[in-house]
C-alpha cells in the first residue's frame, strides 16, 4: 500500500536523507486505523499525504502519543482536530460531547491505544514482536516530541468527520 508512495518520496526528495522506515510498517498502522475506525465509527479512512517530517509535533488540537519497544522502537503520534475528537467520542458515548474534558481525552487515547494494539498484532504476523507503552494524551501545541534526530513520516488520513494525522517513527531494535 504505502511502498509506492515511500518510493515516490525517496525519488523526488532533493537531498537522498535515509529513512529507513519500511512500508509494512505504515501498512500495519494504516490498516489497524481503518479497521478500527470502520468498526467503532463507521468511517472509512482514505490516504491523503505522506511526507517525511524532521521533528515529530503535535499538529493538530489533541494528540495522542504511544512508544514501541521490543523488536522496534519508537513512536506513533496520533494528531486529531477538537471538532473531529467530539464526534467520535460523542459516537463511542451515544450521547452529545460539547467540550474537551477528561472523559473525551481518555476516550481517545483509548481509540489510539487499540489502533496501536491492532498494528502491533499486524506486525506479529511479519515476526515483529512488540509492546506499546500507555497513551500520553495532548491538548493544545506542544513543542516537538521526537524521540531522536531520525526523520518521521507523516500520514494525512481523512474521513468524513474530519481529517487527521499520523506521525510514525519506527526502527529496528
Amino acid at each position: 500500500m504505502w511502498a509506492k508512495w515511500i518510493n515516490k518520496l525517496e525519488n523526488t526528495r532533493k537531498k537522498k536523507e535515509a529513512i529507513d522506515m519500511k512500508a509494512e510498517y505504515i501498512n500495519s498502522f494504516y490498516v489497524a486505523t481503518q479497521d478500527v475506525f470502520k468498526l467503532m465509527f463507521d468511517l472509512d479512512v482514505r490516504k491523503k499525504e505522506l511526507k517525511v517530517v524532521e521533528d515529530m509535533i503535535p499538529s493538530r488540537d489533541l494528540s495522542v502519543l504511544l512508544g514501541v519497544t521490543g523488536d522496534l522502537k519508537g513512536s506513533i503520534l496520533f494528531s486529531f482536530p477538537n471538532n473531529m475528537t467530539l464526534n467520535m467520542v460523542e459516537i463511542m458515548a451515544g450521547m452529545k460531547i460539547d467540550k474537551i474534558d477528561t472523559f473525551v481525552s481518555s476516550a481517545l487515547g483509548e481509540v489510539a491505544n487499540i489502533i496501536g494494539g491492532n498494528a502491533l498484532t499486524n506486525l506479529s504476523d511479519k515476526n515483529y514482536q512488540c509492546d506499546i507503552t500507555p497513551p500520553q494524551v495532548f491538548i493544545g501545541q506542544h513543542s516537538t516530541i521526537s524521540p531522536s534526530e531520525e526523520k518521521a513520516l507523516l500520514i494525512n488520513l481523512g474521513t468524513t468527520i474530519g481529517d487527521f494525522d499520523i506521525n510514525i517513527f519506527l526502527s529496528k531494535n
